[in-house]
């Protein structure tokens, strides 16, 4: 009778994974994932890679390498994502945050840093990434986040009660139904043009988190229009956008009269933000003028 094949070593079960295409980091996430071992915990992958994969573990691994290998992102397939040092509950239901969102939230604190007690909006907020990293950052800020998902208004909800961080959570659409005003709103809204073929490859991504018209900037227009009208004078308006459409964005935000106008750049030098703020009445008193902006 011919024994049974010996059970893979962790060394082993990764290069299988990456010869079947898989990125490096990616596989090892899986594996630990798989092994109920922090994912971001790859020093112990290689102190242990002589390891024996445990049989269950070894099909519960490549049920997980099939479906990244067929687009699902990692993050779904773990349940957990890692976003401006929070860990996240995220799942299909809401978009995987990108850790180019987290340049959005660095200038949402820049602009907030002078206000003891600011009030900021944010608006999509998905798996409540944004809002709950400024709320964090920012304990005495009153933070409102709305969503017009009530499936990703859950995934929001359940990440701030696990966090313990006190966000003011808002079934809607944009800022429809609002009647406040805000030192800061933010967001991050779905700006990928609908027939754009990168589509393809976000399947398992909610598209009404993704896509936005032809050109891809409806929901943009919609906020910038929206927007002033729920500033304080001096207040911010901070907008995630695609690479390529900060010309536009910017053009959107001085057709509707805000000041300031500016944009920054992700981790890989494009212009991912731009950002405008309400200009001040006479006798009113601004807020600072963040650092230099890079345009």
């Amino acid at each position: 009778m011919t024994p049974p094949p010996a059970p893979a070593t962790l060394a082993q079960a990764l290069a299988g994974a990456i010869g079947q295409g898989l990125p490096r980091i990616d596989a090892q996430m899986l594996l630990l994932h798989v092994l109920g071992r922090p994912t971001g915990d790859r020093a112990w992958l290689l102190a242990h890679d002589t390891d024996a994969l445990p049989p269950g573990a070894q099909a519960r691994f490549a049920d997980m390498c099939r479906r990244r290998a067929a687009g699902e992102p990692v993050a779904y397939l773990t349940g957990t994502r890692e976003f401006y040092g929070l860990p996240l509950a995220v799942d299909a239901r809401v978009l995987d945050p990108r850790p180019d969102t987290e340049t959005l939230v660095d200038w949402a604190l820049e602009v907030l840093a002078p206000l003891p007690a600011p009030r900021v909006l944010d608006l999509g907020t998905g798996s409540g990434a944004i809002a709950l990293a400024v709320q964090h950052r920012r304990p005495t800020a009153e933070v409102t986040a709305v969503d017009a998902s009530a499936d990703a208004l859950q995934v929001a909800r359940a990440n701030g009660a696990r966090l313990g961080l006190p966000v003011r959570w808002r079934l809607g659409h944009w800022l429809e139904g609002v009647d406040e005003r805000f030192d800061a709103i933010v967001s991050n809204p779905p700006y990928i043009a609908s027939g754009d073929a990168h589509l393809a490859a976000l399947t398992h991504e909610p598209l009404q988190a993704l896509a936005s018209g032809p050109d891809g900037l409806d929901d943009l227009r919609t906020i910038v229009a929206q927007a002033p009208a729920h500033l304080v004078p001096g207040g911010w308006l901070l907008l995630e956008h695609g690479w390529d459409q900060a010309e536009a964005v910017q053009a959107l935000l001085r057709n509707a009269g805000l000041s300031d106008v500016q944009s920054r750049t992700d981790l890989a030098g494009h212009a991912r933000c731009s950002g405008a703020r309400l200009p001040v009445s006479s006798g009113v008193t601004a807020l600072p003028q963040p650092g230099t902006p890079l345009r």
